[in-house]
């Protein structure tokens, strides 16, 4: 656990000098263990809270997206007291990991209190030491000591019962370490000091030894204590040094103090900057990821459901040859019928002079001409089979392919109004099996529309229905249509009005087509560029499916801003 007591306070700090005395314009649930606030100080701020899993607060760069649908009864609680309240006051308990941060609004103070502390993180609205609302309701079955429900008072966690590490002595200090001489130091910090966590402790080691794994006996008492103020010092001044450890893209490790003892650490602006690395923000598309796995469960259930039509069809498929043994066969039981004896199960005989005899399954208790019959009514039903089949396969494929795009659709989506368009296909073609989409008064999302420099349009579609819509609605013959090539994606547009359409703004109509597919994470995505007029739709195919032909075929990288 990285979250420890100098990351919270470390963290403190940041609130404090970035959103005291701002005003709460909003309050969001991203999911059902976070909430985030949109605070304006003088420019706005956006915090995230998380009491789940991986508890935490702290400060993200953007806007961060309701990611519920039915919010949250502490949600409502915190809406109806924190909307226009302003944040007065941010404590930490002494070396613990929890926040009180304190609201004026229009209902009085209230206290919304961020416990992070592993399996037992929480959130708090109290008001008056009486609990408001929580994240997670503990009952008295779950905890007899400590209730945490609404209308209970308010009780903290109970006190670590280890010493202040500002209070160190060389005498304290060495009777820890001689306590169990043989363990690494660092483990006699975590058990015996308030507020240090594993990795702070071997960073302490580290400082004092240079190795962070130094057992009790071998490590100095003076040198000990001189690294354990060295890393309170931020506490005192205020100056804090964040740092990642690990890969860019994934870091394995952070704190609000240089990691020394990892070798491979670099430093980061702030400790918020640090957390967002290491987390990820919910922000953009990842914000709707709750909203959007049952409608991912809805699809994966319906093509599950497809696929197993279709390999019940494969299966009802006859190859050619068994289809000509079964005609054949009622055939050869009609032309040898007056010599088949009462009781005969087998038939044996040559359908030609030059082939081997055919062995034919009788029925003993049916007449030649029943089994004859019988074989031809098994030929017919197979051949008239095999001439269906291969038509709904295709069916059935095109359906898939439909359900992959909305897949692509919704990985893609940003806001509400995209995630319900794709409900709504999905209901329209009778994949949906939850509750109605209700559409909101404004309607469906529109597409992307961008105007470039030199004045042609570029529309692009972000769902199946806005693709059918741009392409064969809105763009000319003469349009320039535009798609990633092999992947699902966008349809892209670039209305020319008749002019002649220059290099640098089919590249921008590229770039985004990639950025909108299912490659936008490639580094290079080979993009089709054709006319309008060679795109048809696929005949029987749902909305957005098509064909093109004359299409030359560039490579872009995937952006959004080459606007």
């Amino acid at each position: 656990m990285y979250f420890d007591a100098l990351t919270t306070a470390a963290v403190r700090d940041e609130l404090e000098s970035s959103l005291l005395g701002g005003r709460v314009q909003d309050v969001v649930e991203v999911d059902e263990e976070t909430i985030g606030m949109e605070v304006y100080a003088g420019r706005r701020f956006y915090l995230i809270a998380n009491g789940g899993h991986a508890p935490r607060i702290h400060l993200v760069p953007d806007k961060l997206r309701r990611g519920v649908e039915t919010p949250s009864r502490l949600l409502l609680m915190l809406r109806r007291h924190l909307r226009g309240a302003r944040l007065q006051a941010i404590t930490q308990p002494p070396w613990e990991r929890v926040l009180h941060l304190e609201f004026d609004g229009h209902e009085g103070m209230v206290t919304l209190i961020a416990e992070l502390i592993d399996r037992r993180a929480n959130l708090i609205l109290v008001r008056d030491g009486i609990v408001l609302e929580c994240l997670r309701r503990v009952g008295p079955r779950e905890n007899r000591v400590r209730v945490t429900l609404p209308g209970h008072p308010y009780r903290p966690p109970p006190p670590q019962l280890k010493r202040d590490p500002s209070e160190l002595s060389p005498v304290i200090l060495d009777g820890l370490l001689l306590a169990d001489p043989d363990i690494p130091a660092w483990r006699a910090l975590v058990r015996g000091l308030a507020g240090f966590s594993p990795l702070a402790a071997r960073e302490t080691v580290f400082r004092a030894t240079g190795e962070p794994e130094t057992p009790c006996r071998d490590t100095p008492t003076d040198s000990l204590l001189d690294a354990i103020e060295e890393m309170l010092r931020p506490i005192w001044e205020q100056c804090w040094e964040p740092s990642l450890a690990g890969p860019d893209k994934q870091p394995t490790a952070f704190a609000p103090y240089e990691l020394t003892h990892m070798g491979d650490y670099r430093r980061v602006r702030t400790i918020g900057e640090a957390l967002v690395a290491f987390y990820g923000a919910p922000v953009g598309r990842d914000a709707y990821r709750a909203a959007k796995e049952p409608i991912l469960a809805m699809i994966a259930e319906a093509k599950r459901r497809i696929e197993r039509r279709a390999d019940s069809l494969r299966r009802s498929l006859v190859p050619e040859d068994e289809l000509e043994r079964l005609r054949r066969s009622g055939e050869l039981i009609l032309a040898y019928q007056y010599a088949i004896r009462p009781g005969q199960d087998v038939l044996e005989a040559r359908y030609l002079p030059d082939e081997p005899p055919m062995r034919i399954r009788l029925d003993p208790k049916a007449t030649p001409v029943e089994n004859a019959q019988r074989y031809f009514e098994r030929y017919t039903k197979a051949k008239r089979a095999n001439e269906t089949v291969p038509e709904r396969l295709d069916a059935a494929r095109r359906e898939l392919e439909f359900l992959a795009q909305l897949e692509t659709d919704l990985e893609l989506a940003e806001s509400w109004p995209d995630i319900d368009a794709v409900r709504e296909m999905l209901e329209n073609h009778g994949y949906w099996h939850g509750q109605k989409v209700t559409r909101p008064k404004s309607g469906r999302p529109k597409p992307i529309r961008v105007v470039t420099d030199d004045g042609f349009e570029i529309l692009v579609g972000r769902n199946a229905w806005q693709n059918d819509e741009i392409t064969f609605k809105r763009a000319g013959p003469d349009d320039l249509w535009l798609h990633a090539r092999g992947v699902l994606g966008a349809h892209v547009i670039i209305r020319s009005g008749g002019r002649d359409v220059p290099e640098d703004v089919i590249m921008q109509a590229a770039s985004l087509a990639a950025a909108y597919s299912a490659a936008r994470g490639e580094v290079k995505v080979p993009v089709d560029v054709t006319r309008r007029r060679y795109v048809k739709k696929i005949r029987g195919g749902k909305p957005g499916m098509v064909t093109y032909r004359n299409e030359r075929t560039i490579e872009v990288r995937p952006e959004t801003d080459r606007t």
